[in-house]
């Protein structure tokens, strides 16, 4: 099987998996925007799946990679939502506010200022959205479901950005006994924090093991990579 027909198979059986989530949920699909995590796909990959149209977001969770990528011709052409997904070292914030429509992955305020610095210069108006970390692992970056609404607060007088999620990780697990509370309690903040008011509003649960639970739970950004590029 070539490249193209596996990739248009496997988003097909993604879509197939996030409809019956949907249907499970009594949700409506229209709610749901799948991201392609596109960070450890080959090029040839990633081209093949935007060549579909049926994804209109990806996720990267390296700068220089992302820009290597995004900025080709042959990837540039393409209209598509970018995300940066991975941990923001303050010191890429200028690459970063230039190439990314959304920094999904904000755990402090001073990234946060470091970016609306750049944004600013730039005259653009950045979304953004804080990581909640569920795991104990110190490996992982993210705020607690607790400190979560005072980062919001702090970021309040940065005026090019603009919050609009939570996006949270986690445990590594498929078990849906463990991760279903975990969603519910991170929805309920969404809920809470993010007003329905808002145009842009994305809570991103989710990963190829789980998406299909998270999606169940109110996930309207799952973050799927491996299903997709197996």
């Amino acid at each position: 099987m070539n490249v193209a027909d596996r990739i248009s198979q496997n988003i097909q059986a993604v879509e197939t998996a996030l409809t019956q989530a949907c249907q499970r949920a009594g949700r409506s699909q229209s709610d749901v925007h799948l991201m392609a995590v596109t960070k450890y796909a080959q090029d040839e990959e990633v081209l093949a799946l935007l060549a579909t149209g049926r994804i209109k977001h990806i996720g990267e969770s390296r700068v220089q990679q992302a820009l290597s990528r995004w900025t080709r011709p042959e990837f540039a052409r393409y209209n598509i939502v970018k995300h940066f997904i991975g941990h923001l070292q303050r010191n890429k914030a200028a690459q970063a506010a230039k190439l990314f429509d959304f920094i999904d992955s904000i755990d402090d305020i001073r990234t946060a200022q470091a970016l609306n610095a750049q944004a600013q210069k730039l005259g653009k108006n950045l979304y953004v959205m804080v990581q909640i970390k569920l795991t104990d692992r110190e490996s992982q970056s993210g705020v607690s479901l607790e400190q979560a609404p005072l980062l919001l607060r702090q970021m309040q007088d940065l005026k090019n950005l603009c919050p609009c999620g939570y996006l949270a990780i986690a445990p590594q697990t498929d078990n849906p006994q463990t991760l279903r509370p975990l969603f519910k309690e991170v929805k309920a903040a969404f809920d809470r924090d993010f007003p329905v008011s808002l145009t842009q509003r994305y809570l991103s649960l989710g990963m190829s093991a789980d998406f299909e639970t998270a999606v169940e739970e109110g996930s309207t950004l799952p973050r799927v990579g491996s299903r997709l590029f197996a």
